[in-house]
């Protein structure tokens, strides 16, 4: 009787190392960061030269923006000690700079619809921010407009809350669409996403079920970069009007600080 060979078995493994061999003699699919021509094009469209030197945070680091410190340092950097008031979470973590390999495995989640990149970056994710989730009841991702929700297909957030290991809670709504943060500078950002978040439902009552569930918890919010924090800190202070015990954050990239 003919079994089927899954993936992990030796004849999978030859096959893949077929294909690679020819996608790469005839396609000559190159990298999306360094543009080099890929010797394994269907493990992913980044090269394992490049997965490699992906920057990376290393400890110790911020408490509350996630950045680089001296190990001197208490727990947090000097600009977070000097206003404490700018750190949009309780506790925030993030890969690494918005830099190099990093920007560009975002850059093809958001833009090229390359999803399968967010389960080869959850490892890194998952190292990054275990203290985050330890705990932690949930997380939930920072929600797109559904206009922008419909037009990309998915929602990039999700996907990285996705790999994390802990429940997902979709408890937020975007239901005013907001121009591009990237163009804005930080007081703008802040004034730009001023109200465009609530808790999902679709009714006063379906909302109030929401915060029943929110109420007393704590909770992760995850979002694929933070800049200046202004989108993290709407999202937390509609869990916290709502109740929530403790929010935290994280995202894959940290840009700006």
């Amino acid at each position: 009787m003919w079994k089927p060979r899954w993936p992990g078995s030796s004849a999978g493994v030859l096959a893949r190392q077929t294909a690679d061999s020819l996608l790469a003699a005839l396609l000559a699919p190159a990298c999306l960061s360094c543009e080099q021509v890929l010797e394994s094009p269907t493990r992913s469209p980044i090269c394992e030269r490049c997965w490699q030197t992906l920057p990376r945070f290393t400890p110790p680091v911020c408490d509350a923006c996630g950045v680089p410190i001296s190990p001197a340092r208490a727990n947090v950097c000097p600009a977070c000690e000097a206003d404490p008031t700018t750190a949009p979470v309780c506790r925030f973590r993030a890969v690494g700079p918005y830099e190099g390999v990093l920007r560009d495995v975002i850059h093809a989640i958001k833009f090229q619809g390359r999803q399968s990149l967010a389960a080869r970056i959850g490892p890194l994710l998952r190292e990054a921010v275990r203290d985050v989730i330890e705990g932690a009841d949930a997380a939930v991702p920072v929600p797109l407009h559904p206009w922008r929700h419909w037009r990309r297909g998915f929602n990039q957030a999700a996907l990285a809350a996705a790999v994390l290991g802990v429940p997902v809670w979709p408890v937020l709504a975007r239901p005013r669409a907001t121009r591009a943060q990237s163009a804005l500078d930080a007081a703008a950002r802040r004034a730009n996403v001023a109200g465009a978040f609530r808790l999902a439902g679709w009714t006063p009552r379906s909302r109030r079920r929401t915060a029943n569930l929110v109420r007393g918890r704590t909770l992760v919010l995850v979002d694929d970069v933070l800049t200046t924090g202004a989108t993290m800190g709407a999202c937390a202070a509609v869990l916290r009007e709502a109740g929530a015990a403790e929010v935290r954050g994280l995202a894959i990239a940290r840009a700006g600080r």
